[in-house]
């Protein structure tokens, strides 16, 4: 990853404070791209988190820095969104009763891809959190500002839509 910070977080040396990165930049990266399938805005939304971070850390108790980082990537990315890429609910839903294109043959992980990006922006954040990241329910809903239960329940409608949208396994190989 591109992104290299050389400061100070409260007690944290620069050599802490780079493995931070390290160890979190891409995951972030990785997360965001999945959401918004633009590398360049991913990235400014991993720097804008790492910027914000820094700029906060007098706010912020670093204990728990790896779901501080995604909490603020999140709602970069919300903001993100909602700035560049204007939707309806209404308009998602119309979208998740299309099934997906059978007219070519897919690999499933093509067929993931394409599914993943037929769902609501929530449950797509959900699942990827989940599935992708390994998040815990109680970590997805610090994030996402969502009690558990709701997190639960995004994450089965979620699932429930995919294996719809996906099909049959024996259809895809």
């Amino acid at each position: 990853m591109l992104l290299r910070y050389f400061v100070f977080l409260d007690n944290m040396s620069p050599a802490e404070y780079n493995k931070c990165v390290e160890l979190y930049a891409d995951a972030i990266f990785r997360f965001i791209y999945k959401q918004i399938g633009n590398k360049e805005n991913a990235q400014d939304i991993v720097q804008d988190t790492f910027e914000k971070a820094w700029n906060n850390r007098n706010e912020f108790h670093f204990s728990s820095i790896k779901s501080l980082l995604f909490t603020i990537a999140y709602r970069k990315m919300i903001d993100f969104i909602r700035k560049n890429k204007p939707y309806t609910f209404i308009e998602e839903w119309k979208k998740i009763d299309k099934p997906i294109d059978d007219t070519y043959t897919f690999s499933l992980k093509e067929r993931l891809e394409q599914a993943l990006k037929q769902l609501p922006e929530i449950q797509k954040t959900v699942v990827l959190l989940r599935d992708y990241e390994g998040y815990s329910y109680q970590e997805i809903a610090q994030i996402t500002e969502l009690n558990e239960t709701q997190v639960k329940v995004y994450i089965f409608r979620a699932r429930k839509q995919l294996k719809q949208l996906i099909g049959q396994l024996s259809d895809v190989i």
